[in-house]
């Protein structure tokens, strides 16, 4: 998985739980759909993102890397 598939991800993840958590548990929780719809928003913006530094720390791929097998490339 690249770094830009796990970012997809876990902003996906984010706004469905909040969005979950805000009808089933307390409205407040609509905030963080909020602040990840914001942040998406300034990443576009400025090319900056908070989450993507950090999946760079953890030594995520930005790209697939490709597998040369009997003469047909394969992405690994």
């Amino acid at each position: 998985m690249t770094i830009e598939s796990m970012l997809r991800l876990i902003g996906g993840l984010f706004v469905a739980a909040s969005v979950l958590l805000g009808i089933f548990v307390s409205p407040h929780f609509l905030w963080l759909t909020l602040f990840v719809g914001l942040n998406l928003a300034q990443s576009a913006l400025s090319g900056w993102c908070p989450m993507m530094s950090l999946l760079r720390k953890c030594h995520v791929p930005e790209q697939m890397s490709k597998v040369h097998l009997g003469g047909r490339t394969k992405t690994a």
